[in-house]
């Protein structure tokens, strides 16, 4: 199949790039804002009229920044939204199949058990709300063909991401203070990227007309933000100390769900797929990260 990832620059559009060796029996492009640009719309026609008749989309490509999102919520929209739509209805022109990325920031982090996809979305930032556009233009054009892919707290050796800001902080510090009251599961890309080409392998995917659905991934478990840091420090011996703080005392311009544990039992028996707990996964992210700063 001819496989498009939109995104190449961002931590799964890298994961993902790192893996396609395996998969050589597909062929792949890869682009970043270069070649294109999901904030403007002409771009995206541009890229389309010049390249099409690709099998798949994947697009992993978004607007992050929870915080700077309450401010520049126009742009956020644009790429977390309309951006999403044009891509949707091209893909709908062209007869494409289409993996879309979205988040756990869709819910509002009211319940105690783990979301399930056709759980009530109840965004309260303008990231969760944009993304939830994204989600629903997808699903008005695309009745089928389309598969949206739900994540949380995804970190890999590339970018920012928690992780690695407490690795920094933990050789930098010798205290901080981290929320204990906003829990999720964590997610490595790497196993993500993964999941998403196994999709694109599976004969119902790849073979067969299938109906629009949601699927939720990211590694499984759950924990608190406190915990995580306090895990990390513990499995790369640094003697920084955490200390736990409640989210009303650590003020940010976006709010925060407080619970968004991902139920994954649909993505599990649909597609096969293996997830690793998060601790596994990050054991192995930690490892990697020892071995390329030794080398």
């Amino acid at each position: 199949m001819k496989i498009l990832v939109i995104g190449k620059n961002g931590q799964l559009g890298r994961s993902i790039h790192k893996l396609i060796s395996n998969y050589d029996h597909h062929e792949f492009t890869l682009t970043g804002r270069e070649e294109l640009d999901l904030s403007s719309s002409e771009s995206i026609s541009k890229y389309f009229n010049t390249n099409s008749n690709f099998d798949v989309i994947i697009n992993c490509a978004a607007y992050t920044s929870v915080d700077k999102a309450e401010e520049e919520a126009e742009i956020a929209n644009q790429i977390n939204h309309l951006a999403v739509k044009q891509i949707a209805e091209i893909a709908n022109l062209q007869n494409t199949k289409l993996i879309h990325i979205s988040t756990d920031y869709v819910f509002d982090g009211i319940s105690h058990l783990a979301y399930l996809e056709d759980d009530k979305p109840n965004p309260i930032n303008v990231y969760g709300k944009t993304k939830l556009e994204g989600e629903r233009a997808i699903q008005n054009l695309m009745t089928n063909n389309a598969t949206i892919i739900r994540t949380s707290s995804v970190y890999s050796e590339f970018g920012h991401n928690f992780v690695k800001t407490m690795m920094e902080y933990g050789r930098l510090k010798s205290e901080i203070s981290v929320v204990s009251d906003q829990i999720s599961s964590p997610t490595y890309a790497k196993d993500l990227a993964e999941a998403i080409l196994k999709i694109c392998d599976n004969r119902s995917f790849s073979q067969q007309s299938f109906t629009t659905s949601i699927f939720n991934f990211s590694n499984l478990g759950e924990i608190s933000f406190y915990q995580f840091a306090q895990k990390i420090f513990d499995l790369t011996n640094l003697k920084c100390k955490v200390k736990p703080i409640s989210s009303i005392l650590y003020p940010m311009k976006a709010m925060r769900p407080r619970y968004t544990n991902l139920n994954k039992e649909k993505i599990i028996n649909q597609y096969k797929i293996n997830i690793p707990a998060w601790e596994d996964s990050l054991k192995e992210f930690l490892m990697k990260m020892s071995n390329i700063s030794q080398n």
